[in-house]
């Protein structure tokens, strides 16, 4: 059955039911708004995905679409210091799609949200001529003061908990022919990692309670982009530490030796593992999960970044949406 074969309602109607609904959804589905109740300073950030070129149906299942959609707008929300509670989608679709990759794209965002008890509570439905998916994350501070990225100061350590390089290396590894389904396990679980992002949000909901984290940001674009990100906020210098950053790239060698890569290049330069990185007062206790990866070296008043001391440069490290990184 084709999209095609339905009417609006009729759709609605297959996969609506299958998503989760928040706890503090007053009014969920099917009104002309959802209704939240949330008592205090809320979080908003909205990210989009676009047929062949966030995702390919060759490569990807609908569960694997709204898996990703999903999770890499938890991360979001994490990354503010905020707790995630509802999500609201709007999908573009073409008529000649088949009901069930909807109803599997339902079941992807069901997977992602409902262990945490995140809701998908509204949105809209168009016809396209690609799939197009924009979801928009609500998080509640619960008086929390927000990981804003103009708050890391000289003297903090930097820290990071999460996949680093694993999404780099599966987007690697499929456009050379590797599949899922590849007999190593290496391979095959780090494939998984692109097309299923795993942020760590137990690890990151922990850590924003302690209420020591200062500056934060989630890592979509690349390592370095998206802590340069943070130096040129706080208008600081952040040095990674090499030896620091190796210590995380175990599970890339087997990857790397196959294709002649650099797992390092994959650890700086990949995005879209939606790991964390945030700042801490040097005599703070790193939270559970995380490693300590560079240290705030200094003031810098156009934002500097270095690895071992040697000047990187984020606007040509990574991924950029209008050009070629």
């Amino acid at each position: 059955m084709l999209v095609k074969d339905l009417n609006e309602n009729e759709l609605l109607a297959r996969f609506v039911p299958l998503l989760p609904r928040a706890t503090c959804a007053v009014v969920g589905n099917g009104d002309d708004s959802a209704v939240l109740h949330i008592g205090g300073d809320t979080t908003v950030s909205t990210d989009m995905l676009v047929e062949n070129r966030h995702f390919r149906c060759d490569w990807s299942t609908g569960f694997d679409v709204g898996y990703r959609a999903a999770q890499q707008n938890i991360a979001d929300a994490l990354a503010m210091g905020a707790t995630p509670v509802s999500l609201v989608v709007g999908l573009g679709i073409p008529p000649t799609t088949e009901v069930t990759w909807v109803e599997d794209l339902a079941r992807g965002f069901a997977q992602a949200c409902q262990p945490w008890g995140i809701g998908v509570d509204g949105g809209d439905l168009v016809s396209a001529s690609e799939i197009t998916i924009g979801v928009t994350v609500i998080g509640d501070l619960q008086g929390r003061k927000p990981l804003r990225r103009d708050s890391a100061l000289p003297g903090q350590k930097v820290i990071f908990t999460g996949n680093l390089g694993h999404a780099a290396a599966g987007y690697e590894l499929l456009k050379h022919g590797y599949t899922r389904t590849d007999s190593d396990e290496h391979v095959a679980s780090l494939i998984d990692d692109f097309l299923r992002p795993k942020p760590p949000i137990k690890a990151a909901m922990t850590a924003v309670n302690t209420h020591t984290l200062c500056a934060g940001i989630d890592v979509s674009d690349g390592l370095v982009k998206d802590i340069g990100r943070v130096a040129r906020a706080s208008r600081v210098w952040i040095n990674l530490e090499g030896a620091q950053l190796d210590k995380l790239l175990g599970p890339l060698g087997r990857a790397a030796g196959k294709l002649g890569a650099n797992r390092r290049l994959w650890a700086l330069a990949g995005g879209e593992d939606h790991g964390f990185v945030a700042t801490i007062d040097s005599a703070a206790v790193i939270p559970d999960g995380f490693s300590v990866i560079g240290q705030v070296i200094g003031p810098d008043e156009h934002g500097r970044m270095t690895l071992d001391h040697v000047s990187l440069d984020p606007d040509r490290i990574g991924w950029d949406h209008f050009r070629s990184a």
